[in-house]
Order: structure tokens, then sequence, then C-alpha cells
């Protein structure tokens, strides 16, 4: 059974954005999922790409001009339908992360701010399994709801201009990982070897939306050792099919 009305609207030339209620709850990422899966299997649509948002999902079709009032009649039947979801693969990735303050470069201000300590914030961090929700901002950059509330904290009023690669930073309600160097406003925490994005392999970016993700405490040693490994191809990121 089918729990929201939708909102379906053209975007540009060859996109359409289904909308569904404008909030971050795991029932609508499950839902937009599940319709996804149900579009993939119907090979109805010519699509370049689906892109999966907090609460949207866009089709970006491949011919031009688009047949809107065709293809929205059809993604309405499509909801419609039994839901797929447990055809979907859920994976739990395990990420280490080193909470060193030489790489926690805002643990201070988190302690000052929330009044928690440092090993606190690494214990809070850690329990938690987080949901990929979507990929944004970069290519990579999973936006991981789950964070606990005592580590809420709001983004930093100016952002700095480089926040180095593997970043483990919180910003606001959520937690997420810098998959390359850039810009940004939220508070860093911890920082991991892993690779987030991979232009030479075939999916460059190994999490998808609805995928779980757990991180770990490492040393400095360990981090610096599996920073070895990752260069040289070596490293096997720990993983559960859930």
């Amino acid at each position: 059974m089918n729990k929201f009305e939708l909102q379906y609207k053209i975007f540009g030339d060859q996109s359409i954005i289904i909308e569904w209620e404008k909030r971050i709850d795991e029932i609508i990422l499950d839902d937009i999922i599940s319709l996804r899966q149900k579009i993939i299997d119907s090979k109805l649509f010519l699509l370049d790409d689906i892109v999966v948002g907090y609460n949207s999902m866009t089709l970006i079709f491949e011919s031009n001009p688009v047949d809107f009032k065709k293809n929205i009649k059809e993604l309405k039947k499509l909801y419609k339908t039994r839901p797929i979801l447990n055809k979907v693969e859920r994976i739990l990735w395990k990420i280490p992360v080193c909470y060193d303050r030489k790489f926690g470069i805002d643990l201070n201000e988190i302690t000052n701010n929330n009044c928690i300590s440092m090993e606190e914030i690494i214990h809070l961090h850690t329990k938690m399994i987080y949901t990929v929700f979507f990929i944004g901002f970069l290519p990579g950059f999973l936006y991981l709801g789950g964070l606990d509330k005592k580590l809420h904290i709001d983004r930093k009023d100016t952002p700095r201009l480089e926040v180095s690669r593997g970043s483990v930073a919180i910003g606001g309600s959520q937690t997420g990982i810098y998959p390359m160097e850039s810009p940004g406003g939220w508070h860093i925490i911890g920082r991991t070897p892993v690779s987030f994005f991979d232009v030479n392999k075939t999916e460059p970016c190994f999490a998808k939306p609805g995928d779980k993700l757990k991180f770990y405490s490492i040393s400095e040693k360990e981090y610096l050792a599996l920073e070895r490994e990752v260069s040289t191809g070596k490293f096997n990121l720990k993983k559960e099919v859930l």
C-alpha cells in the first residue's frame, strides 16, 4: 500500500522531479528506493540518470523532447503497484576513523559548545548506525542520518576554504565524510583513509542511498598503515549484507 501523495514536476527540457513530503524520514527513503527500483525494472523509460534526494527523485531522460504527460502518467501507475523493496540489497559499511586531535581539529569546539568530553564525542559517534540518505554536494559525499542529538551543532558561520580529503565531520543533525579536498563548513572530528570516490572504478562511489554505515575508532598508527593499504589497492573495506 502506497503511503504518500506524490508531486510530479517538469524540470527543464529533459527531467521530471518526483517529490515526497518535505521531511527527513527513513520511511520516505524506503518509498523512494522502492519506486526507483520499479522504474529500473520496468524498462519503460529511457533515462540517463536517476538522482535521489532526501524527499525527492529526479529522472533525467535520454531523449529530447520528452513526452512529459505520457511519462508522468506511467510513473503514477507504476507507483501504485506492489512495493518491491525487499529486492533492493542493503549493505552495512564499516568505516575506520582516527579521532586524534591532529585530525579532529574541531573537537575542542564541540566539547565547549555541547558541554561534552572528547571521549563521549567518539563514543556517541561510533555507537550509531547511520543511514545513507543521498549523495551530493561533492561526488561521493554521503549525507548520513542518525546522529545522536548530543552531537548536533550548527554549521560554522565562516566555512573553511580547504577541508582535507577523508575528513569526518558534523553539520547540524548530520554527519558525513569529505571525499576530496574542498571548502566546507562542517565541524571536523576525525579522518578516514577510506576513498569514497574513485572515477576509475565501475561504481565510483561504493555506497548508495539506503545503505547503512558505522564508524569505528582507530589510532594514528593504524590510520597511517591503512592509508598505505588504500594507496596500493590492498585495503578491503569491511561490510555486511543486511
